[in-house]
């Protein structure tokens, strides 16, 4: 009679514990995001001036001297003398990277979310720089100087207004990951420059949920920022899980805040050039916003 192998349980045993993982991971539905297709693509940077479809740096008065720059888009139905709401986006750090192939370079020409916010039609987007004054260069991570950087927004926001047909009563802001908690962080550093506001979209993060180790990061002085914005719409998204935002706004439910999952592990901006439920819900909800 033949001896049963045995010599190798343990190594089968890991190996059924791995695939048991893997199958409990797809049947919570949290794939790789990476492995979606993509049905937006942004248009490359361009030289010259703004014109309709165009995605290009410019540089603003007073600034001239250093390498401070935004990157401005203007929609592909773009006409002069027209109104057009506006979305303002902060990248996220730079020098992130995961090993589900997520990436952060932190510059401005790489953000993505107002694009696929709008795939590219009636909305202005903007995307900022987090200001150095010492260098008078953008910060790949975290804020340089928040004072500046909220001073330079605000100028962009008056100028794209007055140059490009921004509607100064509809203007969104944006942001993933440091750009996210800059919603708050640099958009409601003081009153003038939280007035800019119609609402906020805001993925992955939220200022006061999480100690970080810049000043002013804890959660009472995330409040007193947030107190700011008066209660108007915010639409919040995470990967996976939004529970710790929600538990941080217990206190201080709101209607005005819509939360949503993103259903899979990536910590990531990508998910907005693709076809998703949330992202349908998000250009439903923007609508309906603007339309109050």
């Amino acid at each position: 009679m033949s001896k049963p192998i045995v010599a190798n349980l343990p190594a089968m045993l890991i190996l059924i514990s791995l695939v048991s993982s893997s199958l409990a991971e797809n049947e919570v539905g949290l794939p790789n995001i990476h492995e979606l297709p993509s049905d937006l693509i942004i248009p490359a940077l361009s030289e010259g001036k703004p014109s309709s479809g165009k995605r290009v740096r410019e540089i603003l008065s007073g600034y001239e001297d250093c390498s401070l720059f935004h990157v401005l888009y203007l929609p592909i139905d773009w006409k002069p003398n027209e109104k057009y709401p506006v979305i303002v986006e902060f990248p996220g750090n730079g020098g992130y990277r995961s090993k589900l192939g997520d990436e952060s370079s932190g510059l401005v020409e790489d953000c993505k979310l107002g694009y696929g916010i709008s795939a590219g039609r009636g909305f202005i987007w903007v995307s900022l720089p987090f200001v150095d004054s010492s260098t008078r260069q953008h910060t790949l991570k975290w804020w340089g100087d928040a004072d500046a950087t909220a001073a330079y927004c605000r100028q962009a926001v008056t100028h794209i207004c007055q140059e490009y047909g921004g509607d100064p009563d509809s203007v969104i802001l944006t942001g993933f990951s440091r750009g996210a908690i800059a919603g708050s962080y640099i958009g409601l550093r003081d009153d003038e420059t939280a007035k800019l506001w119609r609402a906020m979209i805001l993925h992955s993060h939220y200022d006061g949920v999480r100690k970080w180790s810049y000043p002013e990061a804890d959660a009472e002085s995330a409040r007193v920022r947030w107190a700011r914005f008066d209660g108007k719409p915010q639409f919040v998204t995470q990967e996976q899980s939004i529970e710790n935002i929600r538990e941080f706004l217990k206190d201080k439910p709101s209607p005005s805040i819509s939360l949503h999952a993103i259903p899979y592990p990536n910590h990531t901006d990508l998910w907005i050039l693709k076809d998703l439920p949330e992202r349908r819900l998000l250009r439903d909800w923007l609508h309906a916003t603007l339309q109050r």
